[in-house]
Formats: structure tokens, C-alpha cells, sequence
């Protein structure tokens, strides 16, 4: 397959094109920036991106089979900056989708995000679940939501999006922006610091998957029958949920077992309000297609994240 991965240096577009190429795709790597690109990715096609030029979007659309649309701006950023939260996430993707119907493109896959449905994320969660949460980084993203689905509704091409739960794992390299993640954080801080610091109790529920399982999940999407069963809206997390401070009792049980020392973990209040509702974010309408969640998998990204970081980042010898 022909696949455009926009946000292909970034930290889940990145490890799905060397996921993706490893099974033997051509990948080409939509960005904004055109930056070192990393050894995992050297046979890969770059398309700078310019957001504010239609022609030039489409025309990174010829000749692709699949897009994979992994760009976007993080939380934070959204917060800061409303306005641009919503011409990225929302109207650049508006664009890129009608760029991909004029030019033909078959599917179109949009990686969007759990925290669509509600803040905090509690309770039991389905497809179906109202979206509530006013934050500008979901409002954003259904607005580029919208745009796929409606695509799909009209069969202009094979629309799909994928509401992602916390994921984690190894980048393609340490320059990522993806530190500021729970999981990649506590590694990082492990290996810097020997200790584990949550800004919380660590008694609030969060649904976790590692990149290995993302990128499966979406080989399978990209790959699938073009049918209805494999188009619209679709969960995808862990098999279930975990407390805050179970995960970062993982990793310091890991980081004994990868990297032979067992950081200090330390739980500051930093939360007014804790909540201990648990969550249940419901990944059935994927088991139905046969995908199931390998959680062991979590372990595994666990080890090798504590591994790249400790590469990347130790200060000193073991």
C-alpha cells in the first residue's frame, strides 16, 4: 500500500511508519517541519505539509491508498491557544480530508482521542457515550472528527476514527514532544532521577495501551476489507483500567528487573479533588472484529521505554 502518515515524525505517527514499513508498505511521512529523520525511517518519502495551501495538500494525496492522520495539537498547547487548537486539529483536518476525496484516496484513518467523551474520564465509556468535555483539545478534535465521519457517511471514501486512551512507549527518537505523558514521564524520571514523583495520589483511573498494540490496531484498520464494519468510530484501550499509582508501581518493579535499581516513589497532593471512579472504557466494538488487546504487551513497552531512556538520558552508570 501507498501510505501517507501526516505527523509521521511525531510520537504515534512516527512508530506507526516504522511499524508500517517494516511490514513492507511505502510509507510517505506528512510534516510540518522537516527534521533529522531517524534510521527506522530512511526509506520513507518526506511531504512538507503547507496547511494554508490547498493545492499542495492534495497533491501529497495522488497516488496514496491509505492516510493515517496522526498530527495534532497536545493538551497544553490547546489550552494556551484555543484559536489554534481549532484550526489544526479541527479545520486543517477538515481540509486534508476534502484534499483526500478530490484526490481519490480510498481510506482515510484519524487518530483522535479518548478525553472526547469527558473530563475526567469516569464511568463506563462506549462509542455511544455522549461527548461533554469543553476542553478546547477535545472540542477541536470532533470538529475533525465530524469531518471523517461525514466523509464516510456519504462514501466519499473509507472513513475511520480511532479514540485513543493513554498510550505510551519508545519514540523514534528522544527530540519527540512526548515527555509530558504519564508513562514516558515516570520512565524518563527513573533514569534522571532514581525517583518517581506523581503529582497526584495516584488513586484516580486512567485506561492505558502501549504503542505496540496502537500500531497493530492500526495496521489492521489500514489493511481491512472496506466495508461498514471496519469504518466509523471505534474505542481503543487497554482490556481495562488501571490506577495511577498500580502503573507507576509497574514501572518501578520494571526498572528493578531492566535496569537493576528500584527508584523512590514519591505522591504529592498536587489534586484537590481525587477521584476513585472507576472506568471502563469499553474496546468491544474492535473485539468484535477479532482485535483483541494483548495487555502483557504494556509490560514489555514498559522495558523497552525504561531501556531507550536510560540511552538517552542517564546521567550516570548503573
Amino acid at each position: 500500500m501507498q501510505v501517507l502518515i501526516v505527523g509521521g515524525l511525531g510520537f504515534i505517527g512516527g512508530r506507526i511508519a516504522e511499524y508500517l514499513s517494516n511490514a513492507g508498505h511505502q510509507i510517505t511521512l506528512g510534516t510540518r517541519e522537516v527534521r533529522n529523520i531517524p534510521p527506522c525511517l530512511m526509506q520513507a518519502k518526506i511531504a512538507k505539509i503547507l496547511w494554508d495551501n490547498p493545492s499542495s495538500i492534495e497533491s501529497f494525496c495522488k497516488n496514496i491508498d491509505v492516510i493515517i492522520h496522526a498530527a495534532g495539537m497536545n493538551a497544553h498547547d490547546c489550552a494556551v491557544n484555543p484559536v489554534a487548537a481549532l484550526n489544526f486539529n479541527g479545520i486543517a483536518t477538515s481540509n486534508l480530508v476534502a484534499a483526500a476525496v478530490r484526490a481519490n484516496v480510498k481510506k482515510f484513518i484519524y487518530i483522535s482521542t479518548a478525553h472526547v467523551y469527558r473530563n475526567p474520564l469516569v464511568g463506563e465509556i462506549t462509542e455511544n457515550t455522549f461527548t461533554e468535555n469543553l476542553h478546547p483539545y477535545a472540542t477541536s478534535h470532533l470538529v475533525g472528527e465530524k469531518a471523517v465521519i461525514e466523509a464516510n457517511l456519504k462514501r466519499e471514501l473509507i472513513g475511520i476514527v480511532l479514540r485513543l486512551s493513554n498510550a505510551f512507549g519508545v519514540p523514534i527518537s528522544k527530540e519527540v514532544n512526548c515527555w509530558m505523558l504519564l508513562i514516558n514521564d515516570l520512565c524518563r524520571q527513573a533514569v534522571e532521577n532514581r525517583k518517581l514523583i506523581l503529582r497526584s495520589s495516584g488513586l484516580q483511573f486512567r485506561n492505558f495501551i502501549g504503542l505496540s498494540e496502537v500500531c497493530r490496531i492500526v495496521h489492521f484498520f489500514a489493511g481491512g476489507d472496506a466495508n461498514s464494519m471496519h469504518s466509523g468510530v471505534f474505542n481503543i484501550g487497554g482490556n481495562y483500567s488501571k490506577k495511577v499509582l498500580d502503573m507507576a508501581e509497574l514501572i518501578q518493579n520494571r526498572c528493578y528487573m531492566t535496569l537493576g535499581f528500584k527508584p523512590e516513589l514519591l505522591c504529592e497532593a498536587g489534586e484537590t479533588v481525587v477521584s476513585n471512579i472507576s472506568l471502563k472504557y469499553s474496546i468491544d466494538r474492535i473485539k468484535k472484529l477479532g482485535l483483541g488487546v494483548n495487555q502483557a504487551e504494556d509490560t514489555a513497552e514498559i522495558d523497552a521505554l525504561l531501556e531507550f531512556c536510560y540511552l538517552s538520558f542517564s546521567k550516570g552508570t548503573l
